[in-house]
């Protein structure tokens, strides 16, 4: 397994960058949820919402990640109903919690890796879990991302990993 040495940006909230980048991952984290709706249960198989994400975070910091964190749940809610305003909440704590783990874990290590996506996606889903379980109260539910939900955390490994590799030669 290959790493590679990460050119990290921490971009600030007076840096208009920091919004060009955060809405380009809000674009992509509109667009891709409504190509997985395409297929029957696709949103809870593939959790589209939370691809972007975990890229805008690793790649350009905490301030970006947050912010395609919190705007793309409210979005596609907004435009589209979905995530339904029931789920929205847990829905916005994973994703914060992504961004959040995201940034800290590409700080922390200063480099790319399967194994180090692999663990910022189990943290955020145990963490989101625990949540989701706290705020509705049917644990069956909450795990439901570790039910049906495992293609869409492989999505996130394996495809968050290309991206920000593709991403490092740019």
């Amino acid at each position: 397994m290959q790493t590679k040495a990460l050119k990290l940006y921490s971009l600030d909230y007076r840096d208009a960058r920091t919004y060009i980048i955060a809405m380009m991952f809000v674009v992509g984290n509109i667009v891709l949820p409504q190509v997985s709706h395409l297929i029957p249960q696709g949103g809870f198989i593939f959790l589209p919402i939370y691809f972007f994400t975990l890229i805008a975070a690793y790649k350009y910091g905490w301030k970006a990640g947050l912010l395609t964190a919190v705007l793309s749940p409210l979005a596609n809610h907004l435009l589209f109903g979905m995530p339904p305003l029931a789920v929205l909440p847990a829905i916005l704590i994973k994703s914060v919690f992504l961004a959040l783990s995201a940034a800290f874990a590409a700080g922390y290590f200063k480099k790319i890796s399967l194994p180090i996506l692999a663990l910022v996606v189990l943290a955020y889903q145990l963490f989101g879990t625990l949540i989701e379980w706290a705020i509705i109260g049917d644990f069956f539910k909450a795990i439901q991302d570790f039910r049906i939900g495992i293609p869409g955390m492989l999505l996130q490994v394996f495809g968050g990993y290309l991206v920000i590799k593709y991403l490092l030669k740019r």
